[in-house]
């Protein structure tokens, strides 16, 4: 049974679906013909049966058959040629139409009707070698009537029945076969796009997505496929920017370091003047500078392509407690920057670490925008009972208008902040942490007069 199944498994689903098709085809015309059958033979011998009865009866109430008239009475004044008749006595004696050889089938069953232990019956007999439907009633004074019809004319056409539904059943058996193939290509023309689109992103990497018709299940399965196609040519996209605009950040500080080093090497060489101490150390400390600045563009890179990668998280999380940690790592490097705080309590679900790396880079932003001796205001204003904003101002000199849509981009830098220190990623790592925790980001102007970078994120108001 295992092997059978396994080389039914090696058909293809055409194939199986055709003869799935066949096999409940063939099953529904066995049923349907052995039920037709039946019906059909019950209803003749129904017909058959009330039709002796009827002729039976009629013959005891006429005065047509009596015992001295029933020797010399045909057959043939019953309406048929092939009908033998017989008058039965209780003591089983009995007087045939046309002499003893033309007589019914006898046995119990009649000498029954004529003690008038039964109202009547009905039977199938043997006589010289053909089947006979015999019927006797009673026909008075420990008499009983028989009446007996020859079958052959009844098997013939039951014959025929059984010969030709199996020939119809085996013909629809065998359409319903070639249906199914016919309604399962049809069916699965859409299965066949989707496997010639699968073998060539496979093939070519080609990521375009394929024609839908329709609005059945298998266009839904075409809508999903397209829509995979879309999130993997998205992301096929974002990886290749982020590795462009990675290269692009790292070849200038690499080049930078590679010429002080190569400075540094030409000076060490024999015979080769030396460098003053003084330019000895501003290329040391330019090195140093350039490490650092490489140091926090991997690090960001690493985070980025963290975040990028989909991660559910079910923790909860403080998120005054956050940003409290948050505030604490920024004024130890602040400087002369002091911070106005208004907090309140919040939890939401997700990721404590990443939430205060995001902190962190708004807070880094800030005191980095901010003048000597300013102030960077860090305030959670709840929208409802549903969605809070994090918002951390500064009183720098602001966010050009053309640059407020692209400050969330990753590598994007403003004409005057190309000169300062910086990945270009802190607030691209924002608006990723703020994504993938369900929020959203945005940035503006402040009451203060410099930039406003604001965070809304779901939660629920922390109690207790």
């Amino acid at each position: 049974m295992t092997a059978s199944f396994q080389r039914f498994d090696q058909f293809s689903l055409r194939g199986r679906i055709g003869v799935l098709a066949a096999l409940v085809a063939g099953l529904m015309v066995v049923l349907v013909s052995i039920s037709a059958f039946i019906t059909v033979r019950i209803s003749i011998m129904d017909t058959l049966d009330a039709n002796l009865l009827q002729r039976a009866y009629f013959a005891t109430e006429s005065d047509l058959v009596n015992p001295q008239q029933l020797a010399s009475l045909p057959p043939e004044a019953f309406g048929a040629g092939d009908v033998r008749l017989a008058l039965l006595y209780v003591n089983g004696t009995f007087i045939s139409a046309e002499g003893q050889a033309s007589a019914p089938p006898l046995g119990p069953q009649e000498l029954a009707v004529a003690a008038g232990r039964a109202e009547h019956t009905v039977r199938t007999a043997e006589l010289d070698g053909h089947p006979y439907r015999v019927a006797a009633v009673p026909a008075g004074r420990g008499q009983a009537l028989v009446i007996a019809q020859r079958l052959d004319p009844t098997q013939q056409v039951f014959t025929k029945l059984g010969t030709s539904l199996p020939i119809v059943g085996g013909v629809g058996v065998v359409l319903a076969g070639l249906a199914g193939v016919a309604v399962a290509r049809a069916a699965l023309r859409p299965v066949d796009r989707l496997i010639d689109a699968t073998e060539r992103v496979a093939a070519t990497g080609d990521l375009r997505p394929i024609p839908v018709e329709g609005t059945d299940e298998l266009a839904r399965l075409s809508h999903s496929f397209n829509e995979m196609l879309g999130a993997l040519a998205a992301s096929r996209e974002q990886q290749r920017r982020l590795v462009a605009d990675a290269g692009h950040e790292l070849r200038t500080p690499l080049t930078s370091m590679r010429t002080n080093l190569e400075l540094l090497a030409a000076a060490s060489r024999p015979g080769a003047p030396p460098l003053p101490e003084s330019e000895r150390a501003e290329i040391l400390e330019d090195v140093q500078a350039q490490v650092a600045e490489l140091s926090t563009l991997v690090g960001d890179l690493v985070e980025l392509a963290r975040d990028d990668a989909p991660a559910v998280v079910h923790e909860p999380v403080e998120l005054m407690d956050v940003i409290e940690r948050a505030l604490e790592r920024a004024r130890r490097r602040a400087g002369g920057i002091t911070f106005k705080t208004i907090l309140v309590p919040w939890t939401l679900m997700g990721d404590a670490t990443a939430l205060e790396r995001a902190v962190l880079n708004l807070l880094d932003n800030a005191i980095k925008w901010s003048p000597p001796g300013g102030e960077v205001r860090v305030q959670m204003r709840p929208l409802d009972e549903w969605w809070i904003v994090l918002e951390v101002a500064d009183a720098g000199p602001g966010i050009a208008p053309e640059d407020l849509p692209h400050v969330f981009e990753r590598f994007y830098r403003a004409d005057t902040s190309r000169t300062m220190p910086g990945s270009g990623l802190g607030l691209a790592i924002v608006r990723q942490v703020a994504l993938r925790h369900g929020g959203a980001v945005w940035a503006g102007r402040a009451p203060e007069g410099g930039a406003l970078l604001a965070v809304r994120l779901p939660g629920r108001p922390a109690h207790g």
